[in-house]
């Protein structure tokens, strides 16, 4: 139990305060560093053990069977299925801590080709259950697998399972299950940041989900490289916005009742972070329920009439952004999607039909209004309620389609003619296959000679060769559309990735990324630094405890030391600011002074200890008098030559008595503090 506490305070306390330093800590094995702390584990060989998984359908029959097995002699099998989605499911509330990241691994299998599907379900507070694909698998009667699969949920949400589905009535086999806490990888800070390369072009975002929040190196990657502009995934759309059970007690069938309850943790991080949002997305055919659409807002209600669906229209765009305002008053939305994907490929509205039709060309706005024509009254509404400042943009994919490229062009003119529109939003799904440079850049030219503002919202670019070769061809694509931003950049305020790692990707398996799945950045990222004028380096830390992140961008650092320490940053900066912290488990109290001069900014950050004890006491770094874990981060940050230690503060870094102080020390103190041993080196205690 204890070694298990010492794995998660190495790759948890450690892995997220001290992200940035490079720490020789010998003692941490290959697996302490790859692995997290396992939660639950089966390989199913006990058929006497009782299993927590139970049936989503209530029909199934689950139970451990010799007849298949992927290691040892048995498996789990779920029989007697009668639909798709029936299948195991294990439910995590009372094992799994929200805001916390997690892997599944295990072994898949059915006796015929099939598609097995790994899921993720959740409760939000309005009592919706919602359903996340995380990963799928072939099983051609072989055993699929799935791979350490990272997922989290936020504590806004209850009854969340894993669960495995697969197509048809078949049986399903599962073995080698494991459940385990997602290790912690630290990023690569000596690194350029993206944002601060093209900070002088355009602003550099991405999108990001609220389960992301849950990754420390996730959100270090966000923080460092993209914090210029954030886009949310999903959390703003109508299907996660819209409040089907308030609107049908308090909407008067008129006005559309919102929660963001699912946008909550998103819009808390860039609130206390200070990011700038794109609003994604309010008129949209798809991720938009039926029930929007009919009758006293219920699922089989008559579709609703033109003038009914225009007064809802407003309503809901008014209680989005007036109930962003007041709920959520230090996000700054500084551009919105007012509306999104309105036109085919052929130039033409899309279809009439619902959101559920198997057609998705088809559109229940189309339906109600008969064309296009909802365009212009949601750029009314948007002008009419959006905040001060906000820009209202309408984005599309395959805007490089000629035909979609002049729809866009002519709908976009007219909408400026009468000032409703700010700019247009290229999503860019680009591949290293279609389109090339030559026909994006057709598409471009045309935006801009409109006049209005460009952002690219949702660039990503895929490649079915992984290999060095393929990667090295995406890297050529994004290097050549970058250099086509760069060309436009009069044209262009914002690039925002869609997405940070491959794994996280829509289109994961197609790699469209700039970072892997292990955080490093790929030939692409490489690809559009290659010949910019490279600023300084910027170090990133995350705080697990709420996902709060904070920068440093660093160009020298002086260390001085005698009877205290104190590191002096430049920074990079145009703000002034100061704030003082204090850490309750410490009588050490951090200053931090940003100051603007018309020379150079600079950051001091002075740390002052109490008195210096007159004899050593080991662990005791910071010199309160007692050992806890912020002199474990002191200590390292001394190995990692961060801070120089006085020499009074230097002997108590000697943790294991040796003579030296360096990441031997680091674990020797970590031990101590989670209880494998009971004293450090004659400390008596």
């Amino acid at each position: 139990m204890k070694q298990g506490i010492l794995k998660r305070l190495l790759a948890g306390a450690m892995g997220a305060v001290l992200l940035g330093t490079s720490i020789p800590i010998t003692a941490v094995t290959a697996e302490d560093a790859e692995t997290g702390a396992v939660i639950y584990s089966s390989d199913f060989e006990d058929s006497s053990a009782s299993l927590p998984f139970t049936g989503r359908g209530g029909v199934e029959s689950i139970s451990i069977t010799s007849s298949q097995a992927h290691g040892g002699s048995s498996s789990m099998m779920v029989a007697d299925r009668a639909k798709g989605w029936h299948g195991p499911q294990l439910l995590l509330d009372d094992i799994c801590q929200p805001n916390k990241e997690y892997t599944v691994s295990a072994y898949a299998k059915t006796n015929w080709y099939n598609s097995i599907k790994l899921s993720l379900e959740y409760t939000d507070t309005a009592g919706e259950r919602h359903y996340s694909n995380l990963s799928s698998s072939i099983s051609n009667g072989d055993w699929a697998e799935f791979s350490n699969i990272k997922f989290s949920f936020t504590s806004e949400v209850t009854k969340v399972y894993v669960y495995f589905e697969c197509d048809g009535a078949a049986d399903l086999y599962i073995d080698d299950f494991t459940l385990a806490e997602a290790p912690i990888i630290p990023i690569e800070n000596d690194i350029p940041s993206l944002k601060d390369v093209y900070r002088n072009y355009f602003k550099v975002g991405t999108a990001i989900m609220a389960s992301n929040l849950s990754s420390p190196s996730f959100m270090d990657l966000v923080q460092k490289h993209f914090s210029d502009s954030i886009t949310f995934g999903n959390e703003l759309k109508p299907d996660y916005v819209l409040d089907q059970a308030a609107s049908q007690e308090k909407g008067d069938n008129l006005n559309p009742q919102v929660n963001f309850s699912q946008a909550d943790a998103l819009l808390k991080y860039c609130a206390k972070n200070k990011i700038p949002v794109r609003g994604h997305t309010l008129v949209w055919h798809s991720q938009t329920p039926d029930w929007f659409f009919k009758e006293n807002f219920s699922d089989d209600g008559d579709w609703v009439d033109k003038d009914t669906m225009i007064t809802r229209m407003e309503n809901y765009i008014k209680n989005v952004m007036e109930g962003l305002a007041a709920q959520y008053p230090d996000v700054e939305f500084y551009a919105w999607d007012v509306v999104n994907e309105a036109w085919q490929d052929n130039g033409t509205p899309r279809a009439a039909g619902s959101s559920k039709s198997e057609d998705s060309n088809s559109s229940a706005w189309t339906r109600i209004f008969g064309d296009n024509s909802f365009i212009e009254y949601a750029f009314q509404f948007a002008r009419k309620y959006a905040p001060e400042g906000c820009k209202l943009y309408y984005n599309d994919f395959n805007e490089y389609m000629p035909q979609k490229t002049t729809a866009i062009y002519d709908m976009a003119m007219e909408l400026k003619e009468k000032g409703l529109i700010d700019g247009i939003g290229m999503q860019s799904h680009l591949d290293v296959g279609f389109p090339n440079a030559s026909t994006y850049e057709k598409a471009l030219s045309k935006f801009a000679s409109t006049g209005l503002d460009i952002q690219v919202t949702e660039l990503d670019i895929t490649t079915s060769d992984t290999s060095e070769a393929g990667l090295e061809k995406q890297a050529q694509m994004y290097s050549d559309i970058f250099d086509l931003y760069v060309k436009y950049a009069d044209n262009i305020s914002a690039v925002v990735i869609w997405g940070v790692t491959d794994d996280q990707s829509w289109r994961a398996s197609r790699v469209p990324l700039l970072f892997d799945e292990n955080f490093k950045a790929k030939p692409a990222y490489n690809a559009i630094i290659d010949g910019m004028d490279v600023p300084v380096t910027t170090t990133t830390t995350t705080d697990i405890s709420d996902i709060v992140t904070t920068t440093t961008t660093v160009s020298e650092t002086t260390i001085t030391s005698d009877t205290e320490s104190s590191i002096t940053t430049v920074v990079t900066s145009n703000t002034t600011d100061t704030e003082t912290e204090t850490d309750p488990s410490s009588s050490e109290t951090t200053t931090t002074t940003t100051t603007t001069t018309d020379s150079e900014p600079s950051t001091t950050t002075s740390t002052t200890p109490s008195a210096v004890p007159s004899s050593i006491l080991y662990g005791d770094i910071n010199m309160d008098g007692k050992v806890a874990l912020v002199d474990a981060v002191m200590l390292n940050k001394a190995v990692a030559d961060v801070v120089t230690l006085d020499k009074q503060a230097r002997a108590n870094a000697d943790c294991n008595a040796d003579g030296e102080v360096n990441g031997n020390d680091s674990i020797t103190l970590l031990r101590f503090l989670v209880q494998l041993i009971d004293v450090l080196p004659d400390n008596g205690q």
